[in-house]
């Protein structure tokens, strides 16, 4: 009997130097699909995929760059979805983190795979170009996965008051399970990095070549790319898709102008809460198990805090979730970790 699944396409920041190869070693036989991608990217003058991922030596600079990282994380991504086993799976929804979004349209079918690499391409290519603004990563949960009582609060009080200087701009850019994602222009990072304390010997974490994403500091980003696109390429998915409004889009109820709006409007400018789009997939599709799609290892902790901040069938804290982990039936595999990849694939 088929299990039923909740596919999870990751963000940017999850194809690091563990992740270099991925493309080849589990991709192989997938060329056409790469060459869709390759095919673009050479138009364009840039690197391609193939030649990125075969790489020896992984690069903060080259790899991490809106332009070069985007385009490597899609096809991985997808390709992964391609390899999930239909015979023992039965893909009921899906959704991603930011921008796991433009993935989870492609995996959805509410784009081809020549537009969504277009689409993915182009929007890293502006990031990159433009990288307005950066993005700090805070957590508000203690070491066992628990929300720690008021912290919420007080790091609201701290955006409040660093807002209060006019040279100042922090926003809410992510909802990433027991974490947020802050998105600031140059003094408000300096003010995030100054004034959040120091915590779990990982926070406030800066992450590279990264720009103030899902704010109203990318306006700019998205009226370009409404400029660059048009609403005719975007279709009504054949899976349903969960967005970072936790709004679920159907096969006959999706306006594909609606859906051009949100993905170049909505979804560039206004914080992405993936906190909600799990929790809603989860209580809307009750799916056996949820398949995190690679590369990359990092998506599962908030993925599993995201269950936990509903208790979500027993799994209040981290034990439970890891006791969870090593029963007969598991509610996680992520596909970029090896012994989770095998039952999937």
């Amino acid at each position: 009997m088929k299990k039923t699944a909740l596919v999870i396409a990751p963000g940017r920041g999850t194809y690091n130097k563990p992740e270099l190869g991925y493309l080849q070693k589990h991709h192989s036989d997938k060329a056409e699909m790469i060459a869709a991608v390759d095919a673009l990217r050479t138009k364009n003058g840039q690197t391609s995929i193939l030649e990125l991922d075969g790489r020896e030596v992984y690069s903060i600079k080259e790899h991490t760059r809106g332009d070069n990282a985007s385009p490597l994380i899609y096809t991985c991504s997808y390709g992964d979805f391609l390899s999930i086993d239909r015979e023992k799976y039965d893909v009921v929804a899906v959704t991603g983190n930011s921008m796991g979004w433009y993935i989870t349209l492609g995996c959805a079918g509410a784009l081809d795979v020549a537009q969504t690499a277009a689409l993915i391409n182009t929007m890293g290519t502006f990031m990159q170009d433009s990288l307005i603004g950066g993005q700090i990563v805070y957590s508000f949960i203690d070491e066992n996965w628990q929300e720690i009582a008021g912290k919420r609060e007080e790091l609201a009080g701290i955006v409040r008051s660093i807002n209060e200087d006019p040279a100042c701009t922090v926003h809410t850019s992510i909802e990433l399970g027991g974490m947020i994602v802050y998105g600031a222009n140059g003094k408000g990072i300096e003010e995030l990095k100054k004034r959040l304390p120091p915590l779990q010997d990982r926070f406030p974490l800066l992450l590279p070549n990264h720009a103030a994403f899902h704010t109203q500091m990318q306006e700019p980003i998205s009226r370009k790319a409404m400029d660059t696109f048009s609403p005719d390429m975007f279709s009504a998915p054949s899976l349903p898709m969960i967005d970072g409004r936790g709004h679920i889009w159907e096969k006959y109820s999706t306006d594909p102008r609606a859906l051009f709006d949100y993905t170049l409007g909505h979804q560039v400018c206004t914080y992405y809460d993936f906190t909600r789009a799990v929790q809603v997939g989860m209580k809307e599709f009750a799916p056996d198990c949820l398949i995190v799609l690679g590369p990359g290892t990092t998506l599962g902790g908030a993925v599993a805090q995201s269950l936990i901040g509903i208790q979500w069938d027993g799994i209040a804290s981290k034990d439970d979730f890891i006791n969870r982990q090593k029963s007969e039936a598991p509610i996680l595999y992520a596909m970029g970790i090896e012994e989770q990849r095998g039952p999937v694939t």
